[in-house]
């Protein structure tokens, strides 16, 4: 028996298990051989702590002390949105929004010189935007989470929860578990999880997002180019280890499944970046896809369930997992553990589940 039970290995999982075994014994089950197989080993990996919903930017600003204090983490990036004439609202609602600069064309094509002066007619640049690295922040939490004694079962898809006096009981391919706190960090799958606990599911949606990447544009050297997207979120462009990664930026429900990219989404998100630069996509290194979870208002949920207080929703991460993981995590135990969270009222509310219903 141990005191919390997680399912889940991805970012919320592994964080949330670090910061639990403070307090208690864990056990994390992860389905896939290896941790962050699904939204988190696919994730664009940037850190922008005003991406996002309001309560998405509280937690994200308040991830930014674990950030700073982790060495080699964050590494600078910076964002730039790019728009042609016809989507000025999205552009300054965008601009505003993120705290970007607007900049001229040519202060643009100083950072990023493949861009389309036919096409490109309005850009903004901020520098508040940085590379994650995302295995050493995962690998980071998994080793303290095991240096406390902390079990993580790999191979372990669920198959079947059960409560009984003592606690749940989670049936595995690597065995039975059993734990007094069941915390669902499934990803994609926590509806799921939450049925076969014979708990109320809470309406989540998985988003596929597809991702190509690219040679270099061009030969130039992109190392330091920023990420950019296209305003309206309608494609966007980041530098990764030398090739650029090109996004459709598509939000396709799906249902819960290791996602692979849909060629004519990514063809038509590829056209879509092509249209703002000068040089065309020639090649493709290598395409995925990865699903990005919601809940019906885009806010991630964190909490314990209404109905049953046994049973702690973990969930909703979207697009904004790793930015808001040190957060998130240290919510979570906070209120497992009954402390004061340090974050304001408004925001724990924002994110309990019981504002469901």
């Amino acid at each position: 028996m141990t005191d919390f039970l997680i399912i889940g290995g991805g970012i919320a999982g592994i964080s949330a298990a670090a910061r639990l075994s403070e307090l208690g014994s864990v056990t994390v089950l992860e389905a896939e051989a290896a941790l962050a197989h699904h939204a988190s080993g696919r994730s664009a990996a940037l850190y922008e702590p005003r991406y996002g919903a309001p309560a998405v930017v509280e937690l994200s600003l308040a991830s930014e002390d674990h950030f700073r204090a982790t060495e080699n983490i964050l590494s600078p990036r910076g964002l730039m949105i790019v728009a042609k004439a016809d989507q000025r609202d999205d552009f300054e609602t965008e601009m505003r929004d993120m705290q970007m600069t607007r900049c001229t064309l040519d202060e643009a094509r100083a950072i990023v010189p493949i861009l389309n002066p036919d096409t490109v007619a309005m850009t903004a640049y901020a520098d508040h935007a940085w590379d994650i690295d995302t295995d050493l922040l995962l690998q980071g939490f998994a080793r303290e989470a095991k240096s406390r004694g902390a079990q993580v079962v790999t191979n372990a898809r669920v198959t079947a929860i059960a409560k009984g006096g003592e606690g749940w009981t989670v049936t595995t391919g690597a065995g039975e578990f059993t734990g007094r706190l069941l915390i669902n960090a499934a990803g994609a799958w926590v509806d799921e999880v939450a049925t076969k606990a014979a708990i109320r599911p809470l309406g989540f949606t998985p988003n596929r997002r597809s991702m190509a990447r690219i040679p270099a544009p061009g030969d130039h050297d992109i190392s330091r180019w920023p990420m950019v997207f296209g305003a309206g979120e309608t494609w966007y462009a980041k530098p990764d280890a030398g090739a650029l990664i090109v996004s459709p930026a598509e939000e396709d429900p799906q249902a819960p499944h290791d996602a692979w990219a849909d060629d004519m989404v990514l063809a038509e998100g590829l056209a879509r970046y092509e249209e703002m630069v000068t040089e065309p996509v020639t090649r493709l290194i290598s395409n995925w896809a990865g699903l990005r979870t919601f809940a019906p208002d885009r806010v991630l949920v964190i909490g314990r369930d209404l109905r049953d207080p046994s049973f702690f929703w973990l969930a909703g991460q979207g697009g904004y997992g790793f930015q808001t993981c040190p957060a998130a995590s240290r919510l979570a135990a906070d209120l497992i553990g009954g402390r004061p969270t340090g974050l304001s009222a408004a925001l724990t509310r924002a994110l309990d589940p019981a504002r469901f219903g």
